[in-house]
């Protein structure tokens, strides 16, 4: 249930307002150099109240490795690496436990656990366990060290002007969605094993596992729908499968076909918005207006970029394993 992978395997644990989150990476091969300045670059793109719009919550996020790493080297046995939450506010969660947020997993997590979740800051459902998917993407790439994965955000409340898109947020005292884009170069061809484990579904896993995401698409993705087969048909043009095009987003029948791998993803407007909203409240059975209390991010897709990138990365890194184009033992 919070694990994923066949031969580079996460797993994550902890909550929001626990004493600390973390990740279990198993699958790493032994012999790949690991020091604790390799993850800061990353966990600092994930972190809050570094840029307008984003949630003033700041944890120091140092990865704290506790296990799989020796002389800093893999050993080829799993890797702990643990987050600890300092900067924490649980009293603003206590004081509307009776109303459950829209959008928000509350009413949800209440009716399949009876109630013994940990409700503070969303607990497991908390984009806080993400702290520990960049940890993990920070090996993968290491791991994948001749391809080059970059997201980055292209559009912010329906415009292209991030600055503009966050501004509307601001002038509505709302919260707003976003689109973040992702590209993939010098992947090889071959990756990806049919039916079900195509590289589309083993990415999607993953990145609708990151909070707030609500769409992806590959390639030209819906627009494909209003075009005619001739005109989405990417022609080869070599034996090294380049093609003229590249409406399939360098993915054919499951399997990457060598060219540059190409999808977007949309994210939902943060649920926790400023502004009021009315919910039901449990205990009095009753509709109530309230606002939502903490620290949230006006458009939460604006962390998101690093964290598409290290999913990507792990399902890349467990798809290189499967198809047998990285070496078991890095040093002899």
């Amino acid at each position: 249930m919070n694990s994923l992978g066949n031969l580079f395997k996460v797993q994550i644990f902890g909550e929001s307002h626990g004493p600390l989150v973390g990740i279990i990476i198993d699958g790493c091969p032994a012999g790949l150099e690991i020091k604790t300045e390799d993850f800061l670059d990353d966990l600092e793109r994930r972190k809050g109240g570094i840029q307008k719009g984003s949630t003033p919550r700041q944890e120091e996020d140092l990865p704290l490795i506790q296990s799989g790493v020796f002389n800093h080297y893999s050993t080829g046995f799993p890797i702990s690496i643990l987050f600890e939450n300092k900067n924490i506010r649980s009293a603003d969660y206590d004081k509307q436990r009776s109303i459950p947020r829209p959008g928000h997993a509350d009413w949800v997590a209440h009716q399949k656990f009876g109630g013994f979740e940990d409700y503070r800051g969303g607990g497991h459902f908390s984009a806080r366990l993400t702290t520990g998917i960049v940890a993990a993407g920070v090996i993968a790439k290491k791991l994948l060290s001749e391809i080059k994965i970059v997201a980055k955000i292209i559009e912010v409340g329906g415009e292209t002007d991030l600055d503009k898109g966050l501004q509307k947020a601001i002038e509505a005292n709302d919260s707003v969605g976003a689109v973040v884009e992702c590209r993939i170069d010098g992947l090889p061809a071959g990756l990806g094993e049919p039916y079900f484990y195509s590289l589309e579904s083993m990415l999607s896993q993953i990145l609708f596992s990151i909070p707030a995401v609500r769409g992806i698409e590959f390639g030209t993705g819906f627009a494909a729908a209003r075009m005619f087969g001739s005109e989405h048909n990417d022609r080869i043009l070599d034996k090294d499968g380049h093609t003229e095009t590249n409406h399939a987003g360098g993915i054919v029948g499951g399997i990457s076909n060598g060219n540059q791998l190409i999808f977007r993803m949309a994210f939902k407007p943060t649920s926790s918005t400023p502004k009021e909203q009315e919910s039901l409240n449990w205990e009095s059975g009753e509709l109530e207006k309230f606002n939502i209390k903490g620290r949230h991010d006006l458009c939460v897709a604006l962390r998101a970029p690093v964290i598409v990138e290290a999913a990507t990365a792990i399902v890349l890194a467990d798809a290189m394993l499967m198809a047998q184009k990285l070496k078991k033992v890095l040093i002899p």
